[in-house]
This record gives structure tokens, sequence and C-alpha cells, in this order.
């Protein structure tokens, strides 16, 4: 999926799905050599929690915090 699908899908905007990628908290399941990511739907589960979380008041540093300490290899 591209990230301009994933966007409208989850009502978000693609320079916000680029950033949280640059910080490391939702990471596109591929990128190409060109830049463009490409996301799965296997994924939206993880970016609606973030998105969840985001709603409720916390900022990306605690929520990618929380999905590290969270996460199920732990």
């Amino acid at each position: 999926m591209r990230i301009s699908d994933l966007a409208k899908l989850t009502n978000t905007s693609p320079r916000m799905l680029r950033h949280y990628d640059e910080i490391g908290l939702f990471k596109p399941a591929r990128t190409f050599g060109n830049g463009y990511r490409e996301y799965s739907l296997a994924q939206l589960p993880e970016l609606n929690r973030i998105l969840a979380l985001k709603d409720l008041g916390f900022t990306l540093e605690q929520i990618l915090a929380l999905l590290r300490e969270h996460s199920p290899e732990r």
C-alpha cells in the first residue's frame, strides 16, 4: 500500500507518516532506493494504536517508549 493510500485510510498525512518513520515510531514494510515507502494492511492495527495514544495526549516520545516496553518480543 502506498503512503498516500495509508494516509487517506487513517486520516493522517504522508508527511506525518514519513516523520514517524524518521523517528523510528512506525516503519514501512518496505522502503525502495528512490525513497518510496510501502506499507501492508497488517500494519494498520499498529498505526491505529499509535494514533489512539496520540489522541489520548501522549507525546511521540512517550508512545515510542510504551510500544518498545510492550512489544510482542517482550
